[in-house]
């Protein structure tokens, strides 16, 4: 199933579903987030329904399409509802395959909570996605101070649009968000909504010092803060974070065979995010076995550090005794 095209047209306005969505800001406050105001005004006046006019609900014969224009009143609740569930919705499909979604309300609300954005701030997104994140974003701290970066020139496009009939024109960038784009650095703030193998060093060098970096790296969440354009640390956040993949970098690291680990490890949340985490270096059955000497730690007992041209994964203390190289050197 293919991309469809959307035309532009002008600024909508905003007060239609405000019911729905001071529901949805409700339940991701109640959830704990949203606890500076005025991310929780965005919430409130940016429309999701703008930045998500289909969705893709998928089936045993495949994605369906639900969208906003639907002739059938009982098709477009569906898409409404969806819309505005706290629920991650997927918004483009290719040949089967999805490539981009609009991410579940609530963890974006934690990220942008966890990314301590402040007035005046320079904010560089990686992974346009609908816009959504883009639009909250260039509300919090202006539209002028915002660039967000998308390798697939639909996907870019498509924000434009979203953006354009919400009111707001940050600058979206085509390119590959493992460059960034240094051209509108240096930034105080890097979020990325797109699972990274590692950090790149790029967005160092584009980062002011004291800049803060939050990506979601194996099936967690890194929260960097940078010294220099050589130096950054920071440890995870508590919160599973499961994200597409960053398109144009290098390819995440496969854990290797796991043959004879028990399915209760396989299936336990903290224990993939560890096999992950450590693909590159660390045979599995090495990860299970520190897994368990460690009290089988939850994710925010790890961290990353990023120095000169190395990188590394640790557990507890950057300079402890279980540390490993994210980039297989």
């Amino acid at each position: 199933m293919g991309a469809h095209a959307e035309h532009v047209g002008p600024a909508e306005p905003v007060e239609q579903y405000a019911g729905e969505r001071a529901e949805l800001v409700r339940e991701i406050a109640e959830a704990g987030a949203l606890k500076d105001p005025a991310w929780r005004a965005a919430f409130l006046e940016v429309p999701r329904h703008l930045f998500v006019p289909y969705w893709f609900r998928h089936g045993p014969g495949g994605y369906e399409r639900l969208w906003g224009e639907d002739p059938d009143p009982r098709r477009r609740e569906r898409w409404l509802k969806g819309v505005y569930a706290d629920t991650a919705l997927a918004t483009r499909v290719r040949d089967g395959l999805l490539l981009s979604s609009s991410s579940q309300p609530s963890l974006m609300a934690r990220m942008l909570d966890e990314l301590e954005v402040r007035d005046g701030h320079r904010v560089l997104e990686i992974g346009a996605g609908t816009g959504w994140n883009a639009a909250l974003l260039a509300h919090r701290v202006g539209e002028e101070r915002v660039t967000t970066v998308d390798l697939d020139p639909e996907i870019a496009e498509t924000a434009r649009i979203h953006l354009g009939r919400a009111g707001f024109r940050p600058t979206v960038v085509v390119g590959d968000g493992a460059r960034g784009c240094p051209g509108r650095g240096p930034y105080d703030r890097i979020i990325a909504t797109c699972t990274v193998p590692s950090v790149p060093r790029e967005w160092l060098r584009q980062c002011s010092p004291g800049a803060r970096i939050l990506a979601p790296l194996s099936t967690g969440l890194i929260a960097l803060r940078v010294r220099d354009a050589g130096y950054a640390e920071g440890r995870f956040l508590p919160t599973p974070a499961y994200f597409v993949p960053l398109r144009g970098g290098t390819a995440a690291p496969v854990p290797r065979y796991t043959g004879g680990l028990p399915r209760s490890a396989l299936e336990n949340d903290l224990f993939r995010f560890l096999l992950t985490l450590s693909a590159s270096s660390l045979d599995p059955h090495e990860a299970l076995a520190l897994w368990h000497l460690e009290g089988r730690p939850r994710r925010e007992r790890f961290g990353v550090t990023v120095s000169g041209e190395g990188q590394w994964a640790w557990l507890d203390e950057a300079a402890g005794p279980y540390a490993w190289p994210l980039d297989g050197r």
